[in-house]
């Protein structure tokens, strides 16, 4: 039984790629904070991201997002309910500025989105939303550089910025460090944490470390199956955690 803070729920969520079992019988609660996946390469999590965001449907089980019933409708209408996604290939348009980027996003969300007789200095709110999301990431210094010309760990941060302006109530984040350097990690734990005090956040992450210190509860998959699940220091005292993937952390 989902719980009052409950924003996304899995029940027996699974995914066969022929005789290969990917996800298998997945039971997930997501409420407030960070919750985040791990799990060794191949153990299921990316599979199980593109279960929850419509971009494959299950093979059983079902999925439900603010206790509605979502399982196998489209990405796009997952997300004009409140989810976004951004992807470990960040999904920017590199010859836009991170403000283009931003109002395009901030755009898609109002009615007159596909009228295109309709300046984008018209629409109401889309310039101050737009401002708000660039602000939120820590990108108001660069908002007139072209995306292209940021660094990577700004190139993360603009494209949580561009599922920020879609105004969901959920976000899901796969592997947005993957690739940066100690710096760059920095600013997007932080924005990460600043994310997590306004909506629910599900993170995928190999680095060990982020994931115990931010996280707020962690489900541990192997072969597509739910090995353990609980607050960081449960996790790290588990010893089937800790010989199928900490490796005695």
């Amino acid at each position: 039984m989902a719980s009052k803070e409950t924003i996304l729920q899995t029940k027996e969520l699974s995914k066969d790629f022929g005789a290969l079992i990917a996800v298998n019988r997945v039971n997930l609660d997501v409420g407030v904070g960070v919750h985040s996946i791990i799990g060794p390469n191949g153990a299921g999590k990316t599979t199980l991201f593109n279960l929850l965001t419509g971009f494959l449907k299950p093979s059983r089980g079902e999925v439900f997002y603010q206790g509605r019933k979502i399982t196998g409708l489209q990405p796009y209408r997952i997300s004009q309910m409140g989810m976004a996604r951004s992807f470990q290939i960040t999904s920017i348009f590199p010859e836009l500025t991170v403000y283009e980027n931003v109002r395009i996003a901030a755009q898609s969300r109002l009615k007159a989105r596909y009228n295109i007789f309709t300046s984008f200095e018209k629409l109401k709110g889309v310039h101050e939303k737009t401002q708000s999301v660039i602000k939120q990431v820590g990108l108001t210094e660069l908002a007139d550089l072209k995306a292209k010309n940021l660094s990577y760990g700004f190139q993360r941060g603009l494209d949580i910025g561009i599922s920020l302006a879609t105004e969901p109530n959920l976000i899901l984040l796969d592997e947005p460090t993957s690739g940066m350097d100690r710096e760059d990690t920095k600013l997007v734990i932080q924005l990460i944490s600043v994310i997590s005090k306004k909506m629910p956040v599900i993170l995928i992450e190999h680095n060990i470390d982020i994931v115990l210190s931010i996280s707020d509860r962690i489900t541990v998959l192997h072969q597509g199956t739910v090995l353990a699940e609980g607050t960081p220091l449960e996790i790290q005292k588990n010893d089937k955690v800790q010989e199928a993937y900490l490796g005695g952390y």
